[in-house]
C-alpha cells in the first residue's frame, strides 16, 4: 500500500476541481455576452489557460506518487463539489460563479498543501503553494468585478 494515500486522494481531488473549473470556465469565456464582453472574454481565457497546464501538472504529481489519474468526466464529477457552468447566466452571476469556485478549490488546495507538509514532501508542497497563489489571485480579480454589485 503506498504510505501517501491521503495525499494522493486529495491530489486526485484538486485535480477533478481543476478539471472542471477549466471547463467551466471556457464555457463562460465562449457564452459571455454584454457591456464587459471583451474584458470578460479575456480574462476568462486567461484563467482557463493557466488551468489547462494546471490539470497536467497536477496530474505528473499524481503519477510520480506512484498512483494512476483519474481521467474521465465521471471520475471528475464524482470526486469535485463544484457544479457544471451554467451558460444562460448573466456575466455578473458568471463571474460569482467562478469566484465562489475558485474559493472551494482554494481550501481543497490548502488541506493537500498541510497532508504534504505532514509527510514532508517537498515538491508537492511547493506546487500546491504555487497553486494556491493562483486561485486567490483569481478569486481577488473575480470578486473585485462584482463588489458593488
Amino acid at each position: 500500500m503506498n504510505s501517501n494515500v491521503k495525499l494522493i486522494n486529495l491530489l486526485i481531488t484538486v485535480l477533478a476541481d481543476t478539471q472542471v473549473l477549466l471547463l467551466k470556465t471556457q464555457n463562460y469565456h465562449w457564452n459571455v455576452r454584454g457591456i464587459n464582453f471583451k474584458s470578460l472574454h479575456d480574462l476568462f481565457e486567461e484563467q482557463y489557460l493557466e488551468l489547462f497546464t494546471a490539470v497536467d501538472e497536477i496530474a505528473e504529481i499524481i503519477g510520480s506518487l506512484g498512483s494512476k489519474t483519474t481521467a474521465t468526466w465521471k471520475e471528475y464529477t464524482q470526486l469535485t463539489s463544484l457544479s457544471e457552468g451554467d451558460s444562460s447566466l448573466k456575466s455578473i452571476k458568471m463571474i460569482a460563479d467562478l469566484a465562489k469556485d475558485q474559493q472551494i478549490i482554494s481550501d481543497n488546495i490548502k488541506h493537500c498543501l498541510e497532508e504534504a507538509e505532514s509527510v514532508k514532501d517537498d515538491a508537492t508542497v511547493d506546487a500546491m503553494t504555487a497553486r494556491l497563489a493562483v486561485h486567490r489571485k483569481n478569486h481577488w480579480m473575480l470578486t473585485s468585478l462584482i463588489e458593488d454589485s
